[in-house]
């Protein structure tokens, strides 16, 4: 089966510009506090003051301590933390996607324990999907979780879980039943995981610049509640497809290295030259045709649909175009006389997002499983 593609035409209300003003006032004060000076994106402090003002979880129902706003004012959110650099991990995941899967699958005694204290920035999860011999292709996940009296008892290992080392919790997704020959989706499970528990280690995956961020968690034997499976067992690819149009349609995915661009700006002037102008405005208007992308499936989402394959898409063309952007900045920035207090400031932040861009295509999803994806969409596959 076939569908078309399409990205409805979307544009932010007032009410989520409204609240963009708000989010900058905020962001602001958190700026005179010296709360950006630190470097760190992982502050759980920062995400407990988000949490106050009721903007994590901002779009799930009050009963579990959300708003019940739309998806497009925690649009403006995670769009205006992202271009400040605001220090954001510690609650991101769960008010991205683990918490919808919560609300969606969970009993309701996990609903209601969980769930208030990810909107109260108290607690951290992360995602456990990948693994070594799989790496993107999900459906290929080896390890296992099998049924006992006491509960499930999990053995394998998940690999590049981004933030594990400070996570509480992982949503994880363990095999439960072979593949069938007419469905290899089939015999996944999804769990929600203490990472506590007895049996959980983890060894840090290091970027080249030195920087932990993934992980590799290894399961030994461990026993998790027959209460804290998610939804059907065996059918959780239904579940984690879904999960990923959450995951792979944010700004998140085009805003990574963003702090080059502006550097850029700065650089360049109020007078670039015609190729450095002419650069410039292409930058611009592919981030423009991007975020444009990006709030449509944020509608979608609002409207209750499932825009997997325009989820697919942004992650795609977003992940190609920020990795190119630190190299692309720095040819435009060539022949560019500047002072030499915003020339260095360009060299540093050209360089940490340079050795941060290659990770980039293994978060959410490579580039040739995304294509696969929406090959397999189109028919065409």
């Amino acid at each position: 089966m076939s569908y078309s593609i399409e990205f409805d035409p979307i544009r932010l209300p007032p009410e989520a510009e409204d609240l963009r003003h708000e989010v900058r006032a905020f962001i602001a004060e958190e700026r005179a506090r010296g709360t950006f000076e630190k470097g760190e994106r992982f502050d759980k402090a920062f995400s407990k003051r988000v949490g106050a003002k009721g903007w994590i979880g901002l779009s799930w129902p009050k009963e579990y301590g959300g708003q019940e706003k739309s998806h497009l004012e925690r649009y403006v959110i995670n769009e205006e933390f992202l271009v400040s650099g605001a220090p954001t991990r510690a609650h991101f995941t769960a008010d991205r996607q683990s918490g919808p899967v919560l609300i969606k699958y969970a009993d309701e005694a996990i609903k209601r324990d969980v769930l208030p204290r990810i909107t109260s920035g108290e607690v951290t999860f992360c995602i456990g999907m990948s693994e070594p011999d799989s790496g993107s292709d999900l459906f290929a996940a080896s390890t296992a979780a099998t049924r006992t009296n006491e509960g499930w008892r999990v053995n394998g290992r998940k690999l590049w879980t981004s933030n594990a080392h400070n996570a509480e919790y992982m949503i994880g997704l363990f095999r439960t039943s072979p593949a069938t020959q007419d469905n290899r989706r089939h015999g996944l499970t999804q769990f929600l995981v203490d990472l506590t528990l007895p049996g959980i280690t983890m060894r840090p995956v290091l970027h080249p610049n030195g920087n932990h961020d993934f992980n590799e968690v290894t399961f030994d034997d461990v026993l998790i509640p027959a209460d804290h499976v998610l939804g059907e067992v065996d059918m959780a690819w239904k579940q984690a497809t879904s999960e990923l149009a959450y995951e792979r349609s944010g700004p998140e995915r085009f805003l990574e290295t963003y702090s080059i661009l502006h550097q850029l700006v700065d650089v360049l002037g109020e007078a670039p030259n015609d190729r450095a102008a002419e650069g410039l405005g292409r930058l611009v208007a592919q981030l423009f045709v991007m975020r444009r992308m990006s709030t449509s499936v944020a509608g979608m989402l609002h409207a209750g649909k499932e825009p997997v394959l325009e989820s697919s898409i942004v992650k795609d063309l977003g992940t190609v175009w920020e990795q190119k952007l630190p190299d692309v900045c720095r040819d435009l920035a060539a022949f560019t006389e500047a002072d030499p207090a915003t020339w260095l400031r360009f060299q540093e932040v050209l360089i940490t997002n340079q050795t941060i861009a290659p990770k980039l295509t293994i978060q959410g999803g490579t580039t040739e499983i995304l294509r696969g994806i929406v090959a397999r969409g189109l028919g065409l596959r």
